[in-house]
């Protein structure tokens, strides 16, 4: 079961969401603890969580059905994601990348959010590339407001932080964000990790997708041509 001051935030939180009183809520957080997974036959852990279970295996040393087993007796489907990521990494030492990894697998097993669903409602889509550039080349084509208009091809897209030359930050009109991360690929390569956030639905998501493969090819070009 959750903690005391866990469970409380999670009931007061539904009570929120769903109006309910303090008592039905709190019946409703208790019987979603207990675990009724279907017989294991009828499920497919790898396909729900979106990864082999010889991938996961050889990363974390349990395949999914036995992290489902090992997260449902310590109760976690009714902790909030975050405290999910740190048993796995402290009780269960989970290295930190990993532990977010077995996070989002469990509860996309538990139905607990889709695929790019967060567990809040909202989608999130991502999309990587490696370009032939120097990461301080690369950040600079994302934070050079008049070469970001040249290849994203809007201007209604505002910077909300920068830092030179590890990640960016956008502000979309509509309320989304886009959160770009940059890492070295040596001295001549570099990628970018693209994940747009806070979309409203699966049609946003998949839109979101396109949106982005055709823009990470636009700037692939832009900085072809530039060099």
């Amino acid at each position: 079961m959750p903690t005391r001051k866990d469970l409380k935030r999670i009931v007061r939180a539904r009570m929120i969401k769903t109006g309910e009183s303090y008592t039905s809520a709190r019946t409703h957080v208790l019987s979603k603890a207990r675990p009724t997974e279907p017989p294991a036959h009828s499920v497919d852990h790898a396909a729900l969580a979106g990864m082999s279970d010889d991938r996961i295996a050889a990363k974390t040393g349990r395949t999914w059905k036995e992290w489902v087993r090992v997260l449902d007796t310590d109760h976690a489907a009714a902790m909030p994601h975050r405290r999910i990521a740190e048993l796995l990494h402290g009780k269960h030492n989970v290295p930190d990348w990993w532990a977010q990894t077995v996070t989002v697998g469990y509860e996309r097993i538990k139905g607990l959010r889709d695929r790019g669903q967060r567990r809040g409602g909202g989608y999130e889509a991502g999309k990587s590339r490696t370009f032939g550039v120097p990461v301080k080349a690369l950040f600079d084509a994302w934070a050079d407001d008049a070469t970001r208009r040249r290849w994203l091809g809007r201007n209604d897209v505002t910077v909300r932080t920068a830092t030179s030359p590890k990640g960016i930050r956008l502000q979309w009109p509509d309320g989304t964000v886009v959160v770009v991360l940059f890492s070295p690929k040596g001295r001549s390569k570099s990628m970018a990790a693209v994940v747009h956030t806070k979309l409203p639905d699966r049609s946003a998501l998949e839109s979101a997708k396109k949106y982005w493969t055709d823009r990470l090819d636009a700037l692939g070009a832009a900085l072809t041509t530039r060099d």
